[in-house]
């Protein structure tokens, strides 16, 4: 069975409904699955659950979500450069679950490796400790972290072969392995689809157990905050 489809639309198909849980990877606008976010916003889906560091910014990413508002409540590490998430959050019109960065990876990560729960130091005595469970482990106090399980996860990487093996490159792996292998159905973007057989076995970031789809496409790759040097005169 071909995991290889033709657009972002077709591999999202049959996949989505209102009210689910969907994790995106991504760190800012680096790594993001553009192509699907554009294909969720397309599909009208809504009360979104959305689990990633952050809703990117206005008018890309994740914030085209907001603005259509399909997304109901967010799971995030970081709600900066985006004005529209931040006028929802204070309006009380987008639920919000506030976790640290760390936390919110690991989360994914145990939810991908079939962990329920674990123990962390961070957040304890600050609002994020707020309604869980307290455990002291050698003198210290902990507070119980639930894995993440999603419906879908969105993921962009930089190459696949078509048994959706997957290599990001540098820093856009960021959260889109922990993201990938928390959901019960993972659909890949990526830049090139090459041959099988043709990645290095050691090179792969990700196996292809974890992803059931993979489209290619053209990115924009939008940077997030441009800055450059003055032009020297000679």
């Amino acid at each position: 069975m071909t995991k290889t489809y033709t657009d972002a639309d077709a591999a999202l198909d049959g996949l989505l409904f209102d009210g689910m849980t969907i994790a995106a990877g991504g760190f800012g606008l680096c790594g993001i699955p553009e192509l699907l976010i554009e294909a969720l916003r397309r599909s009208g889906a809504k009360n979104l659950t959305v689990a990633s560091n952050n809703c990117g910014v206005d008018g890309f990413g994740l914030g085209v979500l907001l603005n259509t508002r399909q997304i109901s409540r967010m799971i995030s590490s970081y709600v900066g450069e985006n004005a529209e998430f931040m006028r929802q959050y204070l309006s009380g019109e987008l639920e919000l679950e506030f976790n640290p960065q760390g936390t919110l990876a690991e989360r994914m990560r145990a939810g991908g490796a079939g962990i329920p729960g674990f123990y962390t130091a961070t957040g304890v005595g600050t609002i994020v400790a707020e309604g869980k469970e307290h455990k002291e482990f050698n003198g210290r106090v902990h507070i119980l972290e639930t894995g993440i399980i999603a419906d879908l996860s969105i993921v962009k990487a930089w190459k696949a072969d078509p048994s959706g093996n997957l290599i990001f490159r540098k820093t856009a792996r960021n959260f889109n392995v922990p993201a990938a292998t928390c959901g019960k159905v993972c659909v890949a973007e990526v830049e090139e689809i090459v041959p099988l057989g043709s990645l290095d076995p050691d090179h792969i970031h990700l196996p292809g157990i974890y992803v059931n789809r993979i489209v290619s496409g053209v990115h924009e790759k939008r940077i997030e905050q441009l800055t450059v040097r003055p032009k020297e005169v000679a």
